[in-house]
């Protein structure tokens, strides 16, 4: 075998151990556990979801379905619109689906929202300037029917543990005309939102290693959409501004690029093009790096690394910040390690107190608190009273009770409020709690239904015909400009031997011969329904009832009524029936012109036939 051969033969040996897989990246030692550096992401991949496109749409519905492991959780919800004073004038309802009690904080920064969900299982922290709807379904299916009788649903997201959740407004254009959940769905720049537990965060020392290097890795995996993208990582090492021998290293789908902020300085390491913060128009070309644990670990030896200080592995995320408790100020034997027993819970005052809700009815105010709610959040109440220390709650089975008349318990009453406070004594706390309550004072309100026979609503009957088509109103007076009505439910009993009839459920009118109507300018709440023509048997009188609500458009208060009024049946065929006042107007208009047609009719054939006198010869 002469020289060239041997050369050759060489050549090809060495390539193939290069392409081995035997590699260094597959031996190198490093055993990574639980540290405690800290990981948290905002991200567009959901569970389950879809957005759709729909630019005609009076309209447009959103809905989240939110599922919480803890019994009590908190949630930060923001909707946010590019061009809230734009040139789009459509309505944005929001529907939040919720299996477990939610205390939400919620920012609309001058977006007219209108907000359904089950007042049961939501609080909403403060006071946002939000209408707001009962939500009075709860199944999926369910709500997603009712959601659609509203308006074009434009997204649906299902979100599991959700701390924050940021929602934009704006169209996607190139997304399908309607919306049909799908699993693991990209929801784009619609909706963003971080997890309540952050990433695991995991490190080690890497054997054969000595110095002071430590390395950062954060990789991100594919997503179900492969779309150009930019990951902001925010770094935040807590160690003496001298100790910054450190390297980052950041490997992601091919289609991502990186925008960097760091509070040192940094060696980095990146697939794709990154920039830093600084310095955002400068992009620089990134380096092809292993898509493997095992290979980004030798890749941090590779650079002299002796201590991997944080490893996180992440869905496709949108924005990172890692922040780390220390630095490669030294060589470590090994990584901090987390605490494996969790620090005992203490109660939680500030998340008790915003449970306290009161209800108003009949003037009198109630506030519950149940049991299992106050067990969750490690609290131990010795008592709850209102202003007036003798009026105190009862120990109801699985809930404690407090409730007073308006007229009791240090009741402070204006024109529209009646306001008290609760005081809340807790077993871990010296120093009461307390939370100014409040109700809608009804002393002063009346409200009234009406039924119209036509759509200028000016003359009110109790008499309506079969195949007639009905406008019903309902007001409240005096009318407030920081209350607002709402129409819950309307139906019409028929009496007992025919089925009720239901013209409104849930703030939607149901059926198609049901119609919800633009309110008065005083604020009325006005529909229309058509009576069918033909029912067996043929009722005589009917009771129209409708449940309205009476809410504060500053305070989280709101008062149901319940309003009903009788009415007469009449068939077109029964004998003697009473005459309706459109029916009387017609046949009014309908006598005056025949009469004045047939007078001139007379006067002109009395005009050419009539004799003229003959002049004399």
């Amino acid at each position: 075998m002469d020289r060239s051969t041997l050369a050759l033969v060489a050549a090809l040996l060495l390539a193939v151990c290069s392409l081995s897989p035997t590699s260094h990246a597959e031996t190198v030692h490093c055993d990574l556990q639980p540290v405690d550096s800290e990981v948290t992401y905002f991200t567009s991949q959901v569970s389950e979801g879809c957005v759709a496109h729909v630019p005609n749409a009076t309209l447009e519905v959103h809905i989240l379905f939110l599922e919480f492991s803890r019994e009590v959780s908190e949630l930060e919800l923001t909707v946010h619109m590019s061009r809230p004073n734009g040139t789009r004038p459509r309505g944005v309802l929001l529907v939040l689906g919720i299996d477990k009690y939610v205390i939400v904080s919620l920012k609309t920064p001058g977006i007219p929202l209108h907000l359904a969900f089950n007042p049961n299982l939501v609080t909403l922290k403060g006071s946002p300037e939000v209408n707001t709807t009962r939500l009075s379904v709860f199944a999926k299916s369910q709500i997603l029917n009712w959601a659609h009788a509203q308006g074009a649903i434009t997204s649906v997201a299902k979100l599991n543990d959700p701390r924050s959740i940021l929602l934009h407004l704006d169209q996607a254009p190139r997304s399908p005309p309607s919306c049909s959940p799908e699993p693991h769905m990209d929801m784009g720049r619609m909706l963003e939102w971080q997890p309540l537990a952050g990433a695991s965060v995991r490190g080690c020392r890497l054997a054969g290693v000595t110095g002071q290097k430590e390395a950062h890795i954060l990789r991100v995996l594919p997503g179900s959409e492969a779309r150009p993208r930019t990951v902001t990582v925010n770094v935040e090492l807590m160690c003496p501004s001298g100790d910054r021998d450190t390297v980052l290293i950041l490997q992601g789908p091919p289609y991502v690029s990186w925008l960097i902020d760091a509070n040192h300085d940094m060696q980095i390491r990146a697939t794709g093009e990154y920039s830093v913060k600084i310095f955002p128009e400068n992009n620089m070309p990134g380096f092809a790096l292993p898509n493997t644990p095992q290979g980004l670990l030798e890749e941090a030896r590779r650079h002299n690394a002796s201590v991997v200080a944080s490893f996180v592995e992440l869905p496709l995320a949108n924005a990172v910040s890692l922040r780390a408790s220390r630095c490669g100020s030294g060589p470590q034997t090994s990584p901090t390690p987390v605490q494996t027993t969790p620090p005992k819970e203490s109660c939680n005052p500030a998340l008790l107190m915003s449970l306290i809700q009161p209800k108003c009815s009949d003037d009198i105010m109630t506030l519950v608190l149940k049991k299992n709610l106050i067990s969750t959040l490690k609290c131990t109440i010795t008592s709850l009273t209102f202003l007036d220390p003798s009026c105190q709650a009862e120990d109801r089975d699985d809930q404690l009770v407090l409730r007073s008349a308006y007229s009791t318990c240090d009741m402070e009453l204006t024109e529209n409020v009646v306001s008290n406070e609760v005081v809340v004594n807790l077993l871990s706390s010296s120093s009461p709690q307390r939370k100014k309550v409040q109700c809608i004072n009804m002393e002063n309100f009346s409200f009234q239904l009406g039924l119209y026979l036509t759509p200028q609503f000016l003359q009110a009957s109790t008499t309506i015909e079969l195949g007639q088509q009905g406008f019903v109103q309902v007001s409240v007076s005096p009318s407030n400009p920081e209350l607002m009505l709402q129409l819950d439910s309307c139906q019409l009993d028929l009496g007992p031997e025919a089925e009720t009839v239901e013209l409104i459920q849930s703030q939607a009118p149901k059926g198609s011969c049901v119609s919800l109507l633009s309110p008065s300018p005083h604020g009325d709440v006005r529909f229309s329904f058509l009576l069918r023509s033909y029912m067996v048997p043929t009722p005589k009188t009917g009771t129209l009832s409708c449940t309205v609500a009476l809410s504060s458009r500053t305070w989280s208060l709101e008062v149901h009524r319940t309003l009903s009024m009788h009415l007469n049946i009449v068939s077109p065929g029964m004998p003697g029936k009473t005459l309706v006042l459109p029916a009387v107007l017609g046949i009014t208009f309908g006598t005056f012109l025949i009469g004045a047609l047939l007078t001139a009719t007379l006067w002109f054939i009395y005009s050419h036939t009539r004799e003229y006198p003959r002049p004399p010869p």
